[in-house]
């Protein structure tokens, strides 16, 4: 890769790091990177046909959002959450995205509004069975990107996304049984729902409910030990 090309410009620096940072989110979500797996900057730069800085800069930005950390001698590691970690973003989790569902459902008039957040949620109302982990998680990201969006309020949708969400989907996934995810399509609709007929107030309590089980399905994996790497 030429860095000149490359770096040419502001403009298409950021975008070269946004590429980058997208990508190895997606790669955290899916599993493709692993918790503790240490990324190889070689490896990464061929890869993704980036300069060694572009990459660098990526790492910087999400070790900012504690996806990974930067180890002395080793590098880029993907961070591995403990328990009590996962169950303190939840809290938080529970609070914002219920908001932003309460906002939802108080914007879905607008058509425009309404219209998006439709298309944009429509797998959730499919019958097939999610035989494949990494197809749920696909519809689970885009369903809550969904009600951020419809929730209009940018600044809470930036700092809901912040909260290390494929940090901690890479570590649950061994959590998500059949069973489990055929909750959480129910609970999905029933917050969709809520959203699509405007209540506000069951918007908000459907999601709190949704992130409510979430946890707990993690602080039974994890058992008394809320300081058990998961």
């Amino acid at each position: 890769m030429d860095e000149g090309r490359e770096t040419d410009g502001p403009a298409k620096a950021t975008t070269a790091v946004e590429r980058v940072v997208k990508a190895l989110r997606s790669g955290m979500t899916n599993r493709r990177f692993a918790p503790a797996q240490r990324l190889v900057e070689a490896d990464l730069t061929a890869e993704l046909g980036v300069s060694r800085g572009t990459l660098r800069e990526a790492f910087r930005r999400l070790a900012a959002d504690g996806l990974i950390e930067i180890v002395p001698n080793r590098g880029a590691i993907v961070r591995r959450l403990s328990a009590s970690d996962v169950l303190e973003l939840f809290e938080v989790r529970r609070q914002l995205e219920g908001l932003s569902a309460r906002l939802a459902a108080r914007r879905v008039a607008t058509p425009a509004v309404r219209d998006l957040f439709a298309r944009a949620t429509m797998p959730i109302w499919s019958d097939a069975p999610r035989r494949l982990i990494q197809d749920y998680m696909d519809e689970n990201s885009a369903f809550h990107e969904a009600v951020y969006d419809a929730s209009g309020n940018r600044q809470l949708a930036q700092v809901s996304r912040q909260l290390q969400l494929p940090a901690i989907m890479n570590q649950l996934d061994n959590l998500l049984t059949p069973a489990a995810l055929e909750a959480s399509v129910a609970e999905h609709r029933a917050i969709a729902r809520a959203i699509l007929d405007g209540e506000e107030d069951l918007a908000e309590t459907n999601m709190h409910k949704h992130l409510e089980r979430a946890a707990q399905l993690t602080s039974e994996a994890c058992g008394k030990n809320g300081q058990r790497r998961i």
